[in-house]
Formats: structure tokens, sequence, C-alpha cells
């Protein structure tokens, strides 16, 4: 079936051993997979994704699980379900179901937590990662101070116990998500209208927002319990981080310094834009992202 959002992609569902993991596939080359953020779908990758294949790149451009139109498992009561670790080994039995055993990542926000996690789990399949405007998790966590918390505030609200978010957000869904963007957002009119009608469309689902706050409520739990365990290891495979420059995460961390606290091989930069490079600035993203990807393709 053909993709929606990504001209001359093909859209498939794949069944992984913890969920069905919904993709779209285009090109030809060395494989990258895309994995987006909170509250996106793979559809964020509408303006990016396309220069990539015409780079000579197999793009994949998956939804978590939890998000779009991938399957939505009911947490667990230790969050595990929505563990970053178990949502990069749904991407990385989707990327071996395709046929790529070893691949580079390219993850915003959410996205960018699973694939630091793939890379920890994963590092004979991870080739290089890409993170886009975050700093690892345990360090935003252990650095927050009060101008985090008011900034980043669903971190905090969305971790608390089922159901009080789950009731709040699902009374008006729309609003919500459309506050959280366009507080992100610091490049007017980025984000094509049609685009947040596809995130809407899944947002509004009981099952989407239930899995979000899964999302978070692991990352504050199981998650942080698995970095202190990693606390010693570094990723191995080269890293590229971007981030904005009138983002949060830029203005309240070092992204670098934090970055080579978790890897070897660290480089980037910050781009004039807000939370969401993809959208915001995706012609000074792609060519980014083409300098590391070439550097590496085989």
């Amino acid at each position: 079936m053909n993709s929606e959002f990504l001209a001359g992609f093909l859209s498939r569902d794949v069944q992984t051993s913890g969920a069905r993991i919904h993709l779209s596939v285009g090109g030809s080359g060395a494989p990258v997979l895309l994995l987006h953020g909170h509250p996106q779908t793979h559809a964020t990758w509408y303006r990016v994704a396309p220069r990539l294949v015409e780079a000579g790149f197999t793009v994949v451009a998956a939804d978590l699980r939890g998000y779009g139109d991938s399957s939505k498992p009911h947490g667990g009561g230790d969050h595990s379900d929505y563990s970053k670790r178990a949502m990069a080994l749904d991407q990385v039995e989707a990327m071996r179901a395709l046929g790529f055993d070893r691949f580079a990542v390219v993850g915003h926000d959410r996205g960018g937590r699973v694939a630091h996690r793939m890379a920890l789990d994963h590092p004979g399949t991870v080739e290089r990662l890409a993170v886009l405007d975050i700093a690892p998790t345990a360090i935003m966590y252990a650095r927050t101070d009060k101008e985090f918390a008011t900034r980043y505030f669903w971190w905090f609200f969305l971790v608390q116990p089922y159901d009080l978010p789950e009731r709040l957000i699902g009374l008006d869904p729309e609003y919500f998500l459309r506050r959280h963007v366009a507080g992100q957002l610091m490049t007017a009119n980025s984000v094509n209208e049609a685009v947040i009608q596809e995130y809407l469309r899944c947002y509004c689902d009981p099952a989407t927002i239930h899995a979000i706050c899964e999302d978070y409520r692991a990352s504050a739990s199981i998650d942080l319990e698995h970095d202190a365990e990693d606390a010693a290891r570094k990723v191995a495979a080269p890293l590229l981080a971007l981030w904005g420059s009138r983002g949060t995460v830029g203005s309240l961390f070092d992204v670098l310094a934090t970055w080579r606290e978790k890897a070897f091989d660290v480089r980037g930069r910050s781009l004039e834009c807000g939370h969401t490079p993809q959208e915001e600035v995706p012609e000074e993203t792609a060519a980014e992202l083409l300098r590391f990807l070439v550097s590496g393709a085989r």
C-alpha cells in the first residue's frame, strides 16, 4: 500500500515478538531507520525521508509501539511493555524482517531514547546513531530543576498513576495535542495541517493516550533502572546530536557534553529552530543527517 505522507514509499505492518509495527519503506541502498517522537507518528519525516531516498538510502520510517498505527499493548504493572528496551527490540526485529541486520538509526524525541537503548542493547546492529533534540534521559531527570519542570511539565504529568492523565487528556485530546505541538515549535507554519490531522487521528484513540502515558511512566521507572545498570557503558557507534537552538534542550543542557558522557564518538550542532528540526528546518536537518550518514555508508 502506498504511504499517504511519504510519496513513493510503501506501507506495511510487521509482526514482531512484542508488537505489530506499522512502517513505510522507500528507496534503495544502505538502510536508515527513522523513529518519531511524541506526539507525532512516522509522518513527521515527510520532508526529510524523501531527501534521504534521493541521496541513495533505503529509508524505513516506523511508528513506535503505542503510536500511530502500530499496536498498543496495555501497560504492565512495571510499565515494561513500554520500556525503551522493548520498544527498541520491536524495531530491530522489524528491520530484520525487512532483511536489514545492520543499519543506521535516526531518532527524534522519544524515538531518540529508543534509539539510544537500541545502540546499547544491540551494538552489532546499530551502525550509526543520530538523536534529535534530546539529552540522555537519566541525565535530564538527574538535573531537573524548576525551569525544566515548568517547560517540560508533561514529563511529570503523564507519569501520574493510571488513569489520571488518560482521563484528563481524553476530555479534549485535540486541545492537548495542539497546545503541546505549538508550545515546542519555534518556526511559524512549519507543520502541514494535513500532518497535524494525521497526528490527531491517532491521538484521539484512547489506546494511544494510554500508551503514551505508559511510555513516559516507563521512562521515569524501568528505563532509569536499565540506565543505572548500564551506567558504565557507552554507545560504540558514531553519534550525531542535533538540537534546536531556540528549544528547551538546547537552552538548559550542554547537549554535546551530555552525550559525551554516554558515547565514545560524538559530534553535532544546534539548528535555528525549536524542538522539531525535521519539521521546522527540514533542509538543514536532512543535510546534516546526510553528511553523517554518507560518511559511514558502505
